[in-house]
């Protein structure tokens, strides 16, 4: 006797019923619908230790590639194809939003090449700024977050949207300056030792602040509202890309006051 159910009941190109077996008894049947589906386990979430963690890490590696790119004097020849390279994996990290380590460890060893080469090309012109900026860099990193913290203040959704076009207008109004300077000596006079130019850097530096403020708040959103494990390294990657911006930032201005006999 054929059966009704149509699970049992499919042919296969030949004409053959799929089913050989014998015919399942009501009882049997109630028991297979009745048994739970499969259900493919859910990733870990996020917590702030697995921030905290890959944070040391991503910043870790940048601040030894810089290390050994400052020991080992490896010159512009080598830094400057680091840094392109750190730019382009930074910004597929970026509008991908990947969480892919090797991407996101490899921006830190490019840019940390780079950063290493620059930040000894300053030592040599302005003996102890290195140090400065880095003191800089952690108060500036500290007093960011103590104010997050005490909740003095919170990003609002207009204050992300304001951060984020002052960001791309930033690196807008640096491109233009660069084209300019090719024609004219100084170019808009941005990155000069001039009053523009200590305004100009000022404003990057609380820029840069601003993004710290958006990359705390989207971590604790992150943790609270459960998201997987593997976020946890763009979120590292958003801090490190806030402080690299804040350390370059806070060097150049402190140049402008500083002498290089």
């Amino acid at each position: 006797m054929e059966s009704k159910n149509p699970i049992f009941s499919r042919r296969g190109p030949a004409g053959q019923r799929a089913w050989t077996g014998p015919e399942p008894t009501v009882q049997q049947l109630d028991a297979m619908y009745a048994a739970p589906s499969y259900a493919p386990p859910t990733a870990r979430a996020m917590t702030m230790d697995d921030v905290v963690v890959r944070g040391f890490l991503t910043l870790g590696t940048l601040v030894l590639s810089a290390a050994l790119a400052w020991y080992f004097n490896v010159g512009w020849g080598l830094a400057a194809p680091a840094m392109l390279v750190g730019l382009v994996l930074g910004l597929i990290v970026s509008f991908r939003q990947s969480t892919n380590p090797a991407l996101i460890l490899g921006y830190s060893v490019c840019y940390g090449v780079a950063i290493g080469v620059l930040s000894h090309m300053y030592e040599n012109f302005y003996s102890g700024i290195v140090l400065q900026a880095v003191l800089g860099t952690m108060v500036a990193f500290g007093g960011t977050l103590a104010v997050y913290a005490l909740k003095i203040f919170r990003p609002t959704p207009k204050f992300a949207k304001f951060v984020v076009a002052a960001g791309f207008a930033a690196v807008g109004l640096m491109l233009i300056n660069w084209i300019a300077s090719i024609f004219v000596s100084g170019g808009l006079g941005l990155r000069a030792d001039s009053p523009v130019g200590w305004i100009f850097s000022a404003a990057m530096i609380l820029l840069g602040c601003f993004f710290l403020l958006l990359d705390f708040d989207e971590i604790e959103r992150g943790v609270r509202s459960g998201v997987p494990e593997r976020y946890s390294w763009l979120m590292a990657f958003g801090l490190t890309l806030s402080l690299v911006w804040l350390y370059l930032e806070i060097l150049r201005f402190i140049s402008y006051f500083t002498n290089n006999d």
